[in-house]
């Protein structure tokens, strides 16, 4: 181990379904969390999310994704101060194609997240003058949605997000709720 590399502790695993193709049709919801789960995007006042500069470049990323792939969808978004949830739907076909399109290379999940990331971490160091430097964590958590309740809760999940912020563990302004029978002073 004289290179420092120990195979049992760098060993990335992976967090995917196995087996699973994530280049097929379907729709699937993902958390990406900033690097060290940094406040990086803004702030959450009143449970109502205020993008800053950084978090306005995010948003914008996000919704320009359809423009790069043809066969992404966006649903429901948020971009919190530290992380982002997002519904990323994979199509069949190129979106809004009239008549039949030219072919085009279907990208899996994998794919479409690594752009998002890679492009808005550009533009945000770009910014600060920060070249190369992380600003979102290696992976990402996804789960594939399997049916319209689980897309509807998933959707309700995003839309309510900043209003649980408070409780929210790396949330460093965290306010814990006070127990039931508490008298508060």
């Amino acid at each position: 181990m004289a290179n420092g590399y120990d195979p049992n502790r760098h060993h990335r695993r992976s967090i995917r379904l196995k087996g699973y193709d994530y280049s097929r049709a379907g729709a699937y919801f993902v958390t990406i969390c900033t690097q060290n789960r940094a406040h990086l995007f803004g702030e959450v006042v009143e449970g109502e999310m205020r993008l800053n500069t950084f978090g306005e470049i995010v948003q914008a990323v996000w919704f320009d994704l359809p423009h790069h792939y043809g066969h992404v969808q966006l649903d429901a978004f948020v971009v919190m101060p530290n992380h982002v949830h997002g519904i990323i739907v994979l199509t069949a076909d190129p979106v809004g194609a009239g008549f039949k399109p030219a072919p085009t290379e279907r990208y899996p999940l994998s794919e479409v997240v690594r752009a998002f990331k890679t492009f808005s971490a550009r533009r945000i160091n770009h910014m600060r003058g920060t070249p190369g430097v992380p600003v979102w964590q290696r992976n990402y958590y996804e789960h594939i949605i399997r049916n319209d309740r689980e897309l509807s809760a998933i959707r309700r999940y995003i839309f309510d997000n900043p209003q649980h912020w408070y409780a929210d563990q790396y949330n460093t302004d965290r306010v814990e709720p006070t127990p039931a029978g508490a008298e508060i002073e």
